[in-house]
């Protein structure tokens, strides 16, 4: 099983569209609110070089946001990076 991981804050809508695209697909995910954790933000940053949310984790690999998702959803690409 893949290692999914998403950074989310709460009321973010493009957070809940990413994890609509994974939920469809049957995928568990370790979510990160990155809301009032300053240290997981720092993470976050990091990680990503971006301080948007979501940001999006496959096994490590960073994906980007809920519109990249989508896009390598449409593409086929995701199931591939999923197994």
């Amino acid at each position: 099983m893949p290692k999914v991981e998403i950074y989310t804050t709460s009321l973010c809508g493009f957070c809940v569209r990413a994890k609509k695209i994974l939920k469809n697909k049957n995928i568990s995910f370790l979510e990160y609110d990155v809301t009032s954790n300053e240290k997981c933000r720092d993470e976050m940053i990091e990680r990503a070089g971006s301080h948007y949310v979501p940001q999006i984790f496959i096994n490590d690999e960073h994906i980007g946001g809920s519109d990249d998702l989508a896009a390598i959803e449409k593409s086929g690409v995701l199931d591939t990076k999923l197994g």
